[in-house]
């Protein structure tokens, strides 16, 4: 087996924890409802896999309130960050050697 395929992390084989991951790559922090709105799931659905992604250390929660309403929002972690770099960069590895 290629040495760069154990840098592809079980965690971001779900679509939908791709995108949690890409959109918190590039933005410092994302409330719950645009991720919700962003990836188009469901409460439970984006719960459950938030929840996964934080069991990891890959991403941190924020809460906090925006007048009287509850905001809750999300940030990558250092560890997260590097779990995910490297998962990237394993599959364009993986994606290179195919094409050749």
């Amino acid at each position: 087996m290629k040495s760069y395929l154990n840098n592809l992390h079980k965690a971001f084989e779900n679509r939908t924890r791709l995108g949690v991951m890409s959109a918190l790559t590039v933005n410092e922090s994302v409330s719950f409802n645009d991720l919700r709105e962003l990836l188009g799931v469901t409460d439970g659905n984006l719960a459950s896999h938030l929840k996964a992604l934080e069991k990891e250390q890959f991403i941190e929660v924020r809460k906090s309130f925006i007048g009287r309403k509850p905001n809750t929002s999300y940030m990558i972690t250092k560890v997260g960050k590097t779990a995910f770099s490297e998962h990237l960069d394993a599959l364009e590895q993986l994606i290179k050697e195919q094409s050749k």
